[in-house]
């Protein structure tokens, strides 16, 4: 094949990639980063032998580090005062192997692992997976918490299992744990009621007005998170979150107190 063949076909194949839409690029790159990222070593089984892994869960809070207090990062701070509630709120040790930061507690009869990735929102996945490898934790026992802008600030509820629905953190979980049955706990962000660019409102701040109503959700959204991680019965299993994802349909849980599906803060 001649020099100008190949340069041809190398130039049909980048003009085709930039006509591409940019959403599509975007999802294209993610992926590379996701399979490259995830290619190095999982790290080694990290766990207490007296542990029935089946007592073992993990809870994620998705988020970019370094921009705490911002809308796209309030799973982490969902995930934080989840730490304080357990009482362990200094137990957050740097972990290299699993690229985030981790705290290993007990909550009754199940050894939790909270996991705050080091890992920007998009890639988030690749902290999970490995922690999910470290500790032996199975996908279904493994629980995001994440903004939601189909959500208006103010409600909250659990989804079990299902498609990402355009949130860039939890489609990486899904493609590096090669399933969609984890559970998560959805705090809504409401979306922007003027022009602004969803880019730059998910990254920006809570006024102080939005903060206190958030300041009460994350509470109310703890309250029902732990009575679901010690309800057996809550739990999804692999072929529910696929018929989840099949049907994309969500559904949420309510406290025992309150029939609705989602909880609302006036």
């Amino acid at each position: 094949m001649s020099n100008t063949i190949v340069k041809s076909k190398a130039w049909a194949f980048v003009t085709q990639v930039f006509n591409l839409p940019m959403a599509l690029l975007r999802r294209m790159i993610t992926n590379l980063l996701n399979r490259v990222m995830m290619m190095s070593s999982l790290p080694p089984p990290k766990m207490d032998s007296q542990v029935d892994c089946k007592k073992r869960k993990m809870v994620v809070g998705l988020g970019n580090p370094g921009m705490t207090g911002s809308r796209h990062s309030v799973g982490m701070a969902v995930l934080t005062t989840l730490a304080e509630r357990l009482g362990a709120p200094d137990g957050w040790r740097s972990d290299r192997k699993v690229s985030g930061e981790v705290v290993v507690t007990q909550l009754q009869d199940v050894q939790l692992v909270l996991l705050r990735p080091k890992l920007l929102m998009n890639v988030n996945g690749v902290s999970v997976a490995k922690a999910a490898s470290r500790y032996l934790i199975q996908p279904e026992h493994i629980l995001l918490i994440h903004d939601e802008l189909d959500k208006p600030l103010g409600k909250f509820g659990i989804k079990h299992g299902g498609s990402a629905r355009g949130h860039n953190g939890v489609r990486s979980c899904v493609d590096c744990l090669q399933t969609d049955v984890m559970p998560r706990l959805r705090i809504g962000i409401g979306r922007p009621s003027d022009k602004t660019p969803i880019d730059r409102y998910v990254l920006g701040r809570f006024s102080k007005e939005e903060q206190n109503v958030l300041d009460s959700v994350i509470k109310q959204s703890l309250d029902v998170l732990l009575d679901y991680l010690t309800d057996s019965r809550s739990q999804t299993s692999p072929a529910e979150g696929r018929r989840a994802a099949q049907k994309k349909k969500a559904r949420t849980l309510s406290p025992p107190q309150n029939s609705s599906e989602e909880q609302t803060q006036s």
